[in-house]
């Protein structure tokens, strides 16, 4: 039987969730010991005193060191959660003290990043002592991401998730999407362009299953055309650029904000092709329960003036 929260609470301490994230960094009790400042046996003895307060082994001797169990992944998962908290509990009141700064670690989808940007430059403005961390990636690893606590809030799509109830968001934006092309594209300077026209060029596409990927899908199947077989997937807007300059055929869907961005610097062109289908809208997303810093406040100010209700995917306010 798993022990109660008093008694995790009371035997449980900063330094075990230290020894916990160290010893899964190093995979061995040597390497953890030197980094929480313990000796081998001081880390063994900290290690047995942490499985006795969850009532369970955390870790499994192999020949390739401490592999953590399915519990020792969950409390391993949490630890991080902990000290991420406390470090950033630490900046926060630094920065309250003193008046400035904070530290700030967001992310965003591809698709939101210049929206993201124009926030973030405000923000640097209005606090030029703030530090900020910036990751893009997929919706659903900035929501993993966010559950773990290695940030505290990212522009993504909420619907992806198995566990929405782990988070909260609000709506900040539709998204629009285009299709962009080479500059020298053959097609760019037609009136209005149809799929059909486009059918047999290469895109450039997000993986199966994800938002983007299935809006285009769905725009193949409702004109009654077979989606192409021969893609290009990537998440990278550096590695869809580079390929479309080097390929004129190329074809890629990304957001508006994206594509006019890149039009800005010559890089592509946009075609003239209306995309039919609605995309799920941009949502900023925090972990449901976390308390909002001043830091964060301040850039959900910039992304949404006028503040709505914070809307779960489960119904919840």
């Amino acid at each position: 039987m798993t022990p109660s929260l008093n008694s995790i609470v009371s035997r449980l301490h900063a330094r075990h969730l230290r020894l916990l994230i160290e010893i899964d960094e190093h995979r061995s009790l040597l390497g953890a010991a030197g980094s929480v400042g313990l000796t081998q046996p001081g880390a063994s003895k900290a290690l047995q005193e942490i499985e006795t307060t969850f009532g369970t082994t955390l870790f499994n001797r192999t020949n390739r060191g401490l592999e953590p169990t399915a519990a020792g992944h969950c409390v391993i998962r949490y630890a991080r959660v902990v000290h991420t908290d406390i470090s950033n509990l630490r900046h926060d009141l630094d920065a309250i003290l003193r008046g400035v700064g904070g530290r700030l670690a967001v992310g965003a989808i591809m698709g939101a990043v210049p929206l993201l940007m124009r926030a973030v430059s405000q923000l640097t403005a209005i606090q030029p002592e703030m530090s900020l961390e910036i990751i893009e990636d997929t919706s659903q690893s900035l929501l993993t991401q966010i559950e773990s606590g290695r940030l505290d809030m990212a522009l993504c799509r909420t619907s992806v998730s198995s566990s929405p109830d782990l988070f909260t968001s609000t709506f900040v934006q539709n998204e629009t999407l285009a299709v962009i092309a080479n500059v020298n594209h053959p097609l760019r300077d037609e009136g209005t362009l149809s799929l059909e026209q486009l059918a047999e060029s290469r895109w450039i596409v997000y993986r199966a299953n994800m938002p983007m990927r299935v809006q285009l899908e769905r725009e193949f199947h409702d004109a009654g055309i077979r989606f192409p077989l021969h893609l290009v997937e990537t998440t990278s807007i550096l590695a869809t650029l580079s390929l479309l300059q080097n390929q004129p055929e190329f074809v890629a869907l990304v957001s508006i904000d994206v594509a006019k961005q890149c039009v800005q610097h010559n890089r592509v062109c946009i075609l003239p092709l209306a995309i039919k289908s609605v995309s799920d809208p941009y949502e900023l997303v925090t972990r449901r329960g976390s308390q909002a810093t001043p830091a964060m406040e301040q850039l959900r100010s910039l992304l949404i003036p006028i503040e709505g209700d914070d809307v779960g995917r489960d119904g919840t306010r």
